[in-house]
């Protein structure tokens, strides 16, 4: 059986994470037992909520155990099998963690699913046609629930959701404007997602400025928005809401280092009658085959072309999750392990 390398928890962070939170440490793989898959991982796939579980804090998932391999989707290839419904050779998306191998039940509901690589590719399947473009569809979808001609903004919009979130409005009928950091990434979200603005939050900086390039980019106001972020863009999306707009709270990265991000007016929320609502995509599995097949197709068609940023080695990880939380990447965050 293969040495295994992981990356575990080695201690909880104090305010800001660091490389010197992680610890790189190797295993032998242990022999398969009946109903067992052997994983050998491809691309590991590296999202904001990893920070929040890194924290030892109430929330709505456990925290990451020290001295264990950190939480994370993977894709991969099984290499050997004892389990009737998975074969040698068989493409597959899991949640292997940071580490190259795995050793699955292939028993257990949701734990390992076989895909198709022959119009999508392999690594799309964390991105894209995963988990972050299924929070994009619920979110879209099942929150905001979007009519045509209406207007929807979505920060973070180069990212792996925020890219899913513009091909699946747009296919909607909206106008689709999204908030991203330097003026290449809110190129791509504009000439190469489709998005009809985008607004670079670097050189708005401040309530005031950012309110005045949503109202600019947003001149009938905003129906619908996607939060990844929090802070002031929420404040300035506030100021610009419609009556009866809907927000779907995905994410708060602003706040993952334990800072408070307080609103400066909430009222607002009663006043324009707004619906805010958050949401954790994985208690909501029974959309997922919904969700999986509109963006599979979208990715096929060419009319969702997402970006990868993908760091070499699984001792490349903690560096590129630290690059993730600070912006410094570009669409969906990958490691590649092969």
């Amino acid at each position: 059986m293969p040495r295994n390398q992981q990356i575990l928890l080695d201690n909880r962070p104090q305010g800001e994470a660091t490389a010197g939170n992680f610890r790189l440490a190797a295993t032998d793989t242990p022999p398969l037992q009946d109903g067992q898959v052997l994983v050998r991982h491809h691309y590991l796939s590296l999202d904001p909520y990893m920070r929040g579980r890194m924290n030892d804090s109430k929330s709505y998932a456990a925290s990451q155990p020290l001295g264990e391999v950190m939480i994370g989707g993977t894709v991969g290839e099984v290499a050997e099998s004892r389990h009737p419904r998975f074969a040698v050779g068989d493409k597959v998306v899991g949640m292997g963690g940071w580490q190259e191998w795995s050793v699955v039940d292939g028993n257990a509901p949701g734990m390992l699913r076989k895909v198709d690589t022959t119009h999508v590719p392999l690594s799309h399947y964390l991105g894209a046609v995963g988990m972050p473009g299924v929070t994009a569809w619920y979110g879209l979808v099942k929150i905001i629930e979007p009519r045509a001609g209406e207007t929807m903004v979505v920060s973070a919009a180069s990212g792996a959701v925020g890219s899913a979130f513009g091909a699946l409005a747009k296919a909607r009928g909206c106008r689709v404007v999204g908030i991203a950091g330097g003026p290449d990434k809110c190129r791509y979200v504009t000439e190469e997602l489709g998005f009809d603005a985008c607004i670079d939050h670097r050189e708005h900086g401040d309530l005031k400025a950012m309110s005045r390039a949503l109202k600019d980019a947003c001149p009938d106001g905003i129906d619908g928005y996607f939060e990844n972020v929090g802070g002031t863009i929420l404040d300035a999306v506030l100021l610009r809401a419609n009556a009866f707009a809907r927000v779907a709270v995905c994410g708060m990265i602003a706040g993952y280092d334990g800072q408070p991000l307080p609103l400066q007016n909430p009222a607002l929320i009663l006043i324009n009658r707004m619906k805010v609502q958050g949401f954790i995509v994985s208690e909501h599995m029974e959309v997922w085959p919904d969700a999986l097949k509109e963006l599979g197709g979208l990715v096929a068609t060419g009319k969702l072309r997402p970006r990868e940023s993908v760091a070499l080695g699984l001792a490349s990880a903690p560096e590129a999750f630290l690059g993730l939380l600070k912006g410094k990447n570009f669409g969906k965050q990958l490691v590649k392990l092969v």
